[in-house]
């Protein structure tokens, strides 16, 4: 689409947030953060899961992403199951109908294109398609901007992420592997870039904004049961991810070792609630962070942070704060070779308390020259995704950017 003479571009941003994850609000935020900063003249609202909650925090106009209000509830009973398929009806209309509005659609961040926790094709895969078609179709620029990808097993869900990839105007991704994961789905990735996580953007508190307590250890859990492909054994999965989770906790504060429990969505609320129920101590207390920049403060207060959700590792890496991963994806590898802490990554599927204690003990002996490594990732982080916004920029809004250069240009 083109906009009239005179008329602010339209903009338009897609995806499930206002849904209670903090990583895929922090994704949004800093986004937002560059269309404000690099094109404020820019006409901003959002398609998305918790229109409220984005209205209010964002200050943008939002709709909710689909029509039927129960799309992520399980449907059982006759009536659920003929309104959840009415509803992806009445979506293709709705999305259609949005996207024309619109002259640019911005996904940001977000795993978008894998399946890394369990998720069905007719859920979020079938609403990323639905906009990339319509957008190809109406003419309106669609892009996936920093967003992670990964192999994917079922073959409804790897069709429909292939098609949504290929139908995108733009694509960048927020790790090498996520760009191989999509080049072997069929895609041609030849120009696609590679950038860090959108969050690397963020302002970074100050060192100083929130001291901890001395020995301070932030313990980011997750409601964990496995990726898609693991479904049988969810519940052994979580039990086991839960008891070596509880256990390192409770070691720590045999040690005299202050605990501070991280989440990073609404569903690990239980998982908290079990942690503290089994280790019963005042030294164990919960972070009530409601953002990354709230993570941020969390975990820059701590001595060193161990973490399972993937923006829990990037806000403690953020800050500098040497960091153990309870990995459950190629992404959180990949993150932390990236940021030089490659050698201290535990499986979150297999959680052995004694060997974590022991990876825990050797991380925090390096603590000094990590945290002088972390520093300097930290300043190629954001030189690389300044590169990312220029090169955004030069692709969806080549008007701005064509007089931006003239302007410099000028005698």
């Amino acid at each position: 689409m083109t906009p009239g003479a005179g008329a602010p571009v339209r903009v338009g941003v897609f995806g499930l947030l206002g849904s209670g994850n903090l990583g895929n609000d922090g994704s949004l935020e800093a986004v937002l953060g560059y269309l404000r900063s690099r094109h404020p003249e820019v006409a901003v609202d959002a398609l998305c899961g918790g229109p409220e909650v984005v209205a209010a925090r964002y200050g943008i106009p939002a709709t909710r992403l689909h029509w039927y209000r129960g799309e992520y509830r399980t449907a059982s009973r006759a009536g659920a199951i003929a309104a959840k398929g009415l509803g992806k009806l009445v979506d293709v209309f709705r999305t259609a109908a949005w996207v024309r509005r619109h002259d640019v659609v911005i996904v940001p961040g977000m795993g978008v294109l894998e399946a890394t926790l369990p998720l069905r094709p007719w859920g979020f895969p079938y609403s990323l398609f639905l906009l990339c078609a319509t957008g190809r179709l109406s003419g309106t620029r669609v892009a996936l901007v920093g967003v992670g990808a990964a192999a994917i097993g079922n073959r409804a869900t790897r069709t429909l992420v292939r098609w949504s990839a290929r139908l995108a105007a733009y694509r960048s991704y927020r790790d090498a592997p996520s760009r191989d994961a999509i080049r072997a789905m069929g895609v041609d990735t030849a120009g696609d870039a590679v950038h860090p996580d959108l969050a690397f953007a963020l302002p970074t508190p100050p060192a100083s904004a929130s001291p901890g307590p001395p020995g301070l250890v932030c313990v980011g859990v997750m409601d964990f049961h496995g990726g898609d492909g693991d479904r049988a054994r969810a519940e052994e999965i979580h039990r086991r991810y839960l008891d070596g989770t509880t256990r390192f906790v409770r070691a720590l504060v045999a040690e005299g070792r202050p605990v501070r429990l991280l989440t990073g969505d609404e569903v690990d609320g239980p998982v908290v609630a079990a942690i503290l129920d089994a280790v019963d101590s005042p030294l164990v207390t919960v972070a009530e962070a409601t953002s990354l920049a709230g993570l941020m403060k969390e975990t820059a207060a701590a001595d060193t942070v161990v973490a399972t959700r993937y923006h829990n590792l990037i806000c403690a890496l953020k800050v500098g704060t040497p960091t153990l991963a309870l990995s459950y994806a190629a992404k959180s590898d990949a993150l932390m070779a990236r940021m030089g802490l490659g050698a201290y990554c535990h499986p979150a599927r297999e959680v052995d308390a004694d060997r974590l204690l022991e990876q825990f003990r050797a991380l925090e002996k390096r603590s000094a020259e990590l945290r002088r490594t972390l520093t300097e990732r930290n300043l190629d982080a954001v030189q690389r995704l300044e590169h990312q916004f220029t090169t955004l920029t030069a692709a969806l809004f080549p008007a701005a950017d064509h007089a931006h250069h003239a302007l410099r240009e000028a005698p």
